[in-house]
């Protein structure tokens, strides 16, 4: 639907005041049309009137108002009421003058980046199985060589050890037990020392027969026993009854009959059978304790000896050969031979610790010092073997029962001062090695 046609406004009064310009017209007069009208054209007739749009409810006229000319279309159109002028504008005030531009601040430089860290190059899985692999191997032939050289080492021992008699079937012998027992002797003998050895190690001269510095009885439970092994010191002054020759101190019967009449002697006194014998001298202990590289000792009390050779201050120390035969031969302390066997078994034990350490293996020339001087050394019964000693050994190293026989009273007769043993607690003693049972606190109360 077309806007309806609106007339335009009336004319406004004129005002007062200086004369204005004519007004312009609202539209512009069209361009004349470029092409020319025919003279003979007719005339269009007369366009009928439109009828306008109805008005508005709200534009209906009032009674007694006058029309508004606005609505009717058909008024002559009037001129516009001339404009006011637009009032001058007010001087404008000359911008504040900009503050100077502060030049931006460059920024820091940067620190160098640290250089990125190269990736590790990956390794692949069958690398990998290949390091695991040569390790395995490197350590498979590691084992193999010390196995082999065990072994070998073994055999050679096993050939070389100087093997005597020492068992002898008597009336009247102890049975067998269910363990095994060693008698372990330390021999005082001079007689394959030459002058330099004997200085060197402060042995004196040859005393005649040899005696017995040192009486260990090492009893091994049977197998499944529950039992520790037990190392019993036996005092060589103990009096005790030696076959065809009475009593006497029970080194005595190492000097007059040797290997034989002394294990005889400690079975007929103990009731226990001895399976087995060991025995080392004077310069075969100092060359194992060389061959190990020494023998570390933590006397208590400073001991100075110098029938022994030694002077060891108290404290840590590691002994040589001749210092550890000074230590375990000495008896300048207060309680003399009792002492003496304490040592005894406390070095034993040490040095057994020192041989079975690996740090002693790492060095190859300990490979062949070692056996070489436990050969030269040792001397055993003929039905030992070297499997027999590596079992001793093992069994020291695990002992927990260290002692020695109970001693009842030190008295002076005609052999001397001797030992006399606590008959009661001597045989409760020896009764629990033969049946493998538990040592009873008896013997431990008589301790010195």
């Amino acid at each position: 639907m077309p806007p309806p046609h609106r007339s335009p406004l009336p004319p406004l009064p004129p005002r007062s005041g200086p004369p204005t310009a004519p007004p312009r017209p609202r539209f512009p007069a069209p361009p004349p049309s470029p092409w020319p009208v025919p003279a003979n054209r007719p005339a269009s007739p007369p366009r009928p009137p439109q009828p306008g749009p109805a008005p508005s409810p709200r534009h209906h006229r009032q009674p007694g108002r006058p029309p508004e000319p606005w609505l009717h279309p058909a008024g002559p159109p009037q001129p516009e009421p001339p404009r006011r002028p637009p009032a001058p504008e007010p001087p404008r005030r000359p911008p504040p003058p900009e503050p100077p531009r502060r030049q931006p601040r460059k920024p820091p430089p940067k620190p160098p980046a640290a250089p990125k860290a190269k990736r590790a190059p990956r390794v692949s899985k069958k690398r990998k199985t290949n390091w695991r692999k040569r390790i395995a191997a490197l350590f498979s032939s590691v084992i193999l060589v010390c196995g082999a050289v065990t072994l070998g080492a073994a055999y050679w021992i096993e050939s070389s050890l100087h093997r005597i008699e020492v068992f002898s079937d008597y009336d009247g012998r102890p049975a067998a037990g269910s363990g095994t027992n060693w008698l372990l002797v330390g021999s005082d003998s001079r007689a394959d020392l030459s002058a330099e050895q004997q200085n060197e190690l402060s042995t004196g001269g040859d005393l005649g027969s040899g005696r017995t510095d040192t009486i260990l009885l090492v009893h091994i439970p049977a197998l499944g026993s529950g039992q520790p092994a037990a190392m019993v010191s036996v005092p060589r002054d103990s009096y005790l009854s030696i076959p065809g020759l009475g009593m006497d101190k029970v080194n005595a019967a190492f000097a007059y009959g040797g290997p034989p009449l002394l294990s005889e002697t400690i079975e007929r006194a103990s009731g226990l059978r001895i399976d087995h014998y060991a025995e080392v001298g004077f310069a075969g202990f100092g060359a194992i304790v060389d061959a190990l590289g020494g023998v570390q000792m933590c006397p208590a009390e400073p001991i100075n000896d110098p029938l022994a050779g030694i002077d060891l201050p108290a404290g840590c120390q590691t002994l040589d050969g001749p210092q550890a035969l000074g230590y375990v031969r000495s008896r300048a302390t207060a309680r003399a031979d009792l002492d003496r066997m304490l040592n005894q078994r406390a070095f034993m034990t040490a040095m057994l610790q020192r041989a079975a350490s690996p740090l002693v293996w790492l060095s190859p020339w300990r490979w062949y010092a070692v056996p070489h001087a436990v050969v030269g050394a040792l001397s055993v019964d003929k039905g030992a073997h070297v499997w027999d000693l590596a079992r001793l050994a093992v069994a020291l190293l695990g002992s927990e029962s260290t002692l020695t026989v109970p001693v009842g009273e030190m008295t002076y007769n005609e052999a001397g001062s001797v030992v006399m043993w606590d008959s009661s607690a001597a045989e409760a003693l020896f009764e629990a090695l033969r049946s493998d049972g538990p040592i009873p606190q008896q013997v431990f109360d008589t301790q010195p």
